[in-house]
């Protein structure tokens, strides 16, 4: 049966009232919370407490919660900023200073720290279908490379620097490309292309102060419409082909070119030596006949046979074979004098050499038969000389 059913006889078990069966009602909060205040006070060493501090923690222990809580604040505000970055720091969301790489600290709930990284080498690219000057469409694609050097402006200069920037290098591609021809951008004028959008870039995004840097610009690739392609290819093939065979030209010029003036130079010196030997024979002529001069005036005949003796040896001298004319004869007297000489040499079996005295002998008196002894003796004496001197 319940505590508080009717018919309890009286006996009402209320769980609020003491033994005693006194009605004391529910407890009192104010009482439950200045035990328990006690209890706590009582850990921390305080001792009784004062009549008019009901309710409340003593001051020691909220100085230790203060303290513990400082503690734990300023510990939190302990960071540290990588070598490649930059720290931003922002108090009350307006910027303050920049934090070099290190250990650093901020004040919690009042600091914020954005990294920056400042040595990465970031990229972007622009693509897309353009009109050229000559109302041609290509398609070409550029890749940017950037580097941040103002973090401060990098973050608060725009919204967003690399959107902006991106903006920017499709203006510029676009810009270069309308005033360019497409011959241009597909073969020899590439690089004048790039450098002048690296330029225009430059230009665009230096009113924004984006704190950004550009490092490189390349032109990745430029190509024609599908539809188009295969004449473009044919052209540009053709156009190689042109500086090709061009390359080549000058190529050969400069090497014939050299051979060439070689030869002339050749052809010069040797008309100069010529020139200086003809000159220096001819003085020597001069130089002898002046000599033989008074000479002749002396001895006219003696001298004339002399010269005319000299020429005939001369002449002589280089053949083999002698033809003699008698004086009052209608014969011509021919000596064949190489093959006498083989056949001695072949009667003998011994290799080529000079006439024996034997040999001459006989020959002279073969001639003696023919011939006078004074034409014999000069003839063989002359041949003997001749033969002597080229063996020698």
């Amino acid at each position: 049966m319940a505590w508080n059913e009717p018919g309890n006889n009286g006996n009402e078990k209320d769980p609020w009232k003491n033994k005693g069966g006194k009605d004391q009602g529910p407890p009192d909060l104010d009482e439950v919370f200045r035990k328990y205040g006690d209890k706590f006070n009582g850990l921390f060493g305080g001792g009784k407490k004062s009549s008019n501090s009901n309710g409340n923690l003593s001051g020691a222990a909220i100085g230790f919660v203060l303290i513990i809580a400082i503690v734990v604040w300023a510990l939190s505000g302990i960071y540290t900023v990588k070598e490649a970055e930059r720290g931003v720091v922002l108090r009350f969301g307006q910027f303050h200073d920049v934090a070099l790489p290190g250990l650093r600290w901020k004040m919690t709930f009042i600091d914020r720290i954005i990294p920056v990284d400042v040595e990465a080498v970031r990229s972007l690219s622009a693509s897309g279908f353009m009109l050229t000057e000559d109302e041609n469409v290509v398609s070409v694609e550029f890749v940017v490379q950037y580097r941040v050097t103002e973090p401060r402006n990098y973050l608060f200069s725009v919204t967003d620097a690399d959107h902006s920037l991106q903006q920017a290098l499709d203006s510029a591609l676009r810009y270069v490309v309308g005033h360019a021809r497409m011959d241009q951008i597909l073969t020899r004028g590439r690089e004048v292309i790039r450098q002048q959008t690296w330029d225009e870039l430059n230009k665009i995004i230096e009113p924004y102060n984006l704190g950004l840097v550009l490092t490189d610009v390349n032109f990745k690739d430029a190509r024609p419409p599908l539809e188009v392609k295969d004449a473009f290819d044919d052209a540009i093939a053709a156009q190689e082909d042109e500086q090709r065979f061009i390359r080549e030209a000058e190529a050969y010029a400069r090497e014939i070119e050299p051979r060439a003036r070689g030869q002339v130079t050749r052809m010069t010196q040797e008309a100069e030596g010529y020139k200086e030997r003809v000159t220096l024979e001819a003085q020597g002529e001069i130089a002898r006949f002046e000599k033989l001069l008074p000479q002749y005036q002396a001895a006219k005949e003696v001298t004339r046979k002399r010269l005319y003796i000299e020429a005939m040896e001369s002449v002589l001298g280089n053949s083999s074979k002698v033809l003699i004319d008698v004086e009052g004869g209608n014969n011509m007297m021919y000596l064949p004098l190489d093959k006498i000489m083989q056949q001695t040499q072949s009667s003998t079996n011994t290799p080529a050499q000079l006439p024996s005295s034997t040999d001459i002998q006989n020959l002279r008196t073969q001639m003696n038969n023919t011939l006078g002894n004074s034409q014999v003796n000069s003839t063989i004496d002359r041949f003997k000389s001749d033969r002597y001197s080229n063996g020698r």
